[in-house]
């Protein structure tokens, strides 16, 4: 009898751990949902998240990284063709980049859009996510968040670097594979000019959008260089600061895989001005 009641008490507890993640995940799920509807109604808008972050998988707690992928592109190329026209669209983002060919679906998409179309930017949206920040009516990106360049990576080296290195050799002593290397480059040097300079010349004088184009693609900086709201406004692109409290708070149930020591820790409660208090023995 003791065995049985012991065999019921471990069941009972695995199948505690197993449920308790998955309720928690629910959980979750609904309130970044309750919140995408308070925004929505706020601002009378179809509201669409796109957040990549660190994720772990449930059971094994191994880490993963998040990307702008075809399995975005193809929901969020739904979600807007389901929205009528007149509609306005709001679209919070976070993401690292990921797939061109992903990315400048999803950009078209957006450039396509009949109603105002903005882009909210907590934290950073580089690469890719900079290239649908540019296609978007209206960028609103927080004081402290930042944008990337867009050009070309091929495998792990920049297309600009690798043209730059071929420049350097004699061509008689390159291999076949390095001189093909250098013309996958050209193309994608010019592929994505070409495609942010598109987006650009629908909200720009012809000039203007090619110097905006240029400066993001051409290779000036290395892939992972942030771009501060100074710099975008010095570009000429309209960047506001003022990002609705919603998306600060839907950020938050976007947390990364909880780790033995946290990095950052604070009392969360709310910080009065006070006085320094008095030291022992003084009268006031």
């Amino acid at each position: 009898m003791t065995g049985s009641l012991f065999s019921i008490l471990w069941l009972v507890l695995i199948a505690a751990s197993l449920l308790s993640p998955l309720l928690g995940r629910r959980r979750t799920e609904f309130a970044r949902l309750k919140l995408l509807n308070s925004m929505s109604r706020k601002r009378g808008s179809r509201v669409i998240s796109m957040i990549h972050r660190m994720e772990a998988i449930s059971f094994l707690g191994i880490p993963i990284s998040r990307h702008i992928d075809i399995e975005d592109s193809e929901q969020v190329l739904r979600v807007i063709r389901r929205t009528p026209k007149d509609i306005p669209i709001d679209i919070i983002l976070h993401t690292p980049g990921g797939l061109v060919l992903a990315a400048e679906q999803i950009a078209r998409a957006i450039s396509g859009h009949k109603a105002k179309v903005t882009v909210f930017v907590p934290h950073y949206a580089m690469s890719g996510g900079t290239l649908l920040a540019l296609a978007a009516d209206e960028i609103i990106i927080d004081e402290h968040a930042v944008l990337g360049p867009i050009d070309p990576q091929l495998g792990n080296y920049p297309a600009v670097s690798i043209l730059r290195a071929i420049e350097q050799k004699d061509k008689n002593s390159l291999d076949d594979s390095t001189l093909i290397l250098g013309d996958m480059a050209t193309k994608a040097m010019i592929q994505v000019y070409e495609s942010v300079y598109k987006l650009l010349i629908t909200k720009f004088p012809e000039d203007k959008a090619e110097e905006i184009a240029r400066t993001l693609t051409e290779g000036r900086w290395t892939h992972d260089y942030p771009i501060t709201c100074e710099m975008l406004r010095n570009m000429g692109l309209v960047v506001c600061n003022e990002i609705p409290d919603e998306v600060y708070r839907l950020m938050e149930l976007y947390p990364q895989p909880s780790q033995r020591r946290p990095s950052v820790q604070y009392v969360p409660v709310p910080i009065e001005r006070r006085s320094p208090s008095p030291s022992p023995g003084r009268k006031d």
